[in-house]
């Protein structure tokens, strides 16, 4: 029965992902939002729901030393997994906003993180604790993340619309040239897609682990190692089959985006409020994933630098690092 809903699991995420990359794009073009937008907003914040469904139940529940530890790994496995099988896929072309604003913020927000970890540990009188007011400071730089995401998608919708008043025909002309092809459909339909799709990707991921779960459980392996593995990649598994589904229609915005803005919604958003509701407790081995976190992010950012995309050998490299990455936890067990 757990072969079958696995299968299940993934039918309803690869499927779930196409409806919602559709719903999404087609919202994008009708609002004049650009994909970028969309994807560090909307479809970020919509594949994450599965770390923030555990990290803030697990807090209500007073159970939350498993907060930080997801958060960190999903971090990680979006950076070298989802877009390194993006662009192995098809090469991410990255846009100017992402090089010189989105992602060096990310860079500085997981900087902030791994500073208040740091303190905990460099100072020898504190309980390793993240505290409520820890998590306020993380809440307040996602108010600033999000302001900047709004103002940026109404300043470019107010240009769109300014140009298609002016000159509609230049307008088409420029839509044509710049922008991959996306068919539109009724918003109605649009927002049904979208808002079907995230289900069907939340549902799916939580079927996908669980019975995953139960299968590795019937072979004797271990709970630790199940929850490093099976649980840590299972509640990333949205970001991925959506990027990889983004990737493939040629929606690097989306695809990107979408990886930038659910690390970012990991850090400001779910953590925040998880250490708000009760403060976490930091396991001293986070403290050196925190810094690979670090690592990676700057290591995909530099990427980005050089040739203004990601491309598949660089892709080939990020899944590689990450398969050594998993070893050295197994290892570490």
């Amino acid at each position: 029965m757990n072969y079958i809903l696995l299968i299940v699991g993934f039918v309803l995420l690869v499927k779930g992902a196409d409806f919602f990359v559709e719903g999404a794009s087609s919202i994008a073009e009708t609002l004049k939002i650009p994909s970028l937008i969309i994807g560090l907003t909307i479809v970020a914040f919509g594949t994450s729901a599965p770390e923030a469904a555990v990290s803030i139940t697990a807090a209500l529940k007073g159970q939350n030393g498993m907060a930080m530890g997801n958060v960190i790994g999903s971090n990680v496995f979006n950076l070298l997994m989802v877009v390194g099988v993006s662009s192995i896929i098809k090469p991410l072309i990255v846009e100017k906003s992402v090089r010189i604003k989105e992602f060096p913020f990310l860079i500085l927000v997981s900087i902030l993180t791994f500073i208040i970890i740091g303190d905990q540990f460099f100072n020898s009188t504190s309980v390793n604790l993240l505290s409520r007011g820890d998590g306020l400071i993380l809440l307040m730089f996602f108010l600033i993340f999000m302001y900047s995401l709004i103002t940026s998608a109404l300043n470019s919708r107010s240009k769109a619309l300014e140009i298609q008043k002016e000159n509609p025909q230049n307008y088409e002309k420029l839509t044509v040239q710049i922008d991959a092809p996306v068919e539109t459909m009724p918003v109605s339909k649009a927002i049904i897609f979208s808002v079907g799709g995230i289900i069907a990707i939340v549902l799916g991921g939580q079927i996908v682990v669980n019975s995953a779960t139960a299968i590795a459980k019937g072979f004797g392996v271990s709970d630790q190692l199940i929850g490093l593995t099976i649980v840590a990649i299972g509640t990333s598994l949205p970001e991925l089959v959506t990027s990889v589904i983004a990737a493939t229609k040629g929606e690097s915005d989306i695809a990107l985006g979408n990886v930038i803005g659910s690390n970012m919604f990991n850090l400001l958003f779910v953590l925040s409020l998880s250490a708000t509701i009760s403060p976490i407790a930091i396991d001293p081995k986070l403290f050196v994933d925190c810094l690979f976190m670090i690592g990676v992010t700057i290591l995909t950012y530099i990427f980005t630098l050089i040739r203004k995309d990601i491309n598949r050998v660089e892709g080939c490299l990020l899944t590689l690092l990450y398969f050594g990455y998993m070893a050295y936890l197994i290892m570490g067990i």
